[in-house]
């Protein structure tokens, strides 16, 4: 596996610096309003967060999904090469 360059560990840090302050703002906008009901602003934050692991676990199965199918495109690239490697050593 190779190691993360530091841009995209400057963009990772920028996404969940972004992350952080929008969570903030929000536990910040619920509690100052005072006229919802505290039932609702619970489900408000309990939706949010359910929204945000529903997104985590796309973006995670999209990214398993295309590593799974770059794995075997590698592995099938690798056998054409040998079959064709082969039939060359042979003629």
């Amino acid at each position: 596996m190779q190691p993360i360059n530091t841009e995209n560990k400057l963009i990772m840090f920028f996404n969940l610096a972004g992350c952080a302050i929008a969570y903030v703002m929000l536990a910040i906008s619920l509690w100052l309003s005072t006229e919802v009901p505290l039932s609702t602003k619970g489900f408000w934050a309990i939706s949010v967060l359910m929204l945000t692991v529903s997104l985590v676990n796309f973006v995670k199965y999209r990214f398993d999904e295309k590593a799974s199918n770059d794995r075997i495109r590698q592995l099938e690239d690798a056998r054409n090469e040998k079959i064709l490697k082969d039939y060359v050593e042979e003629s």
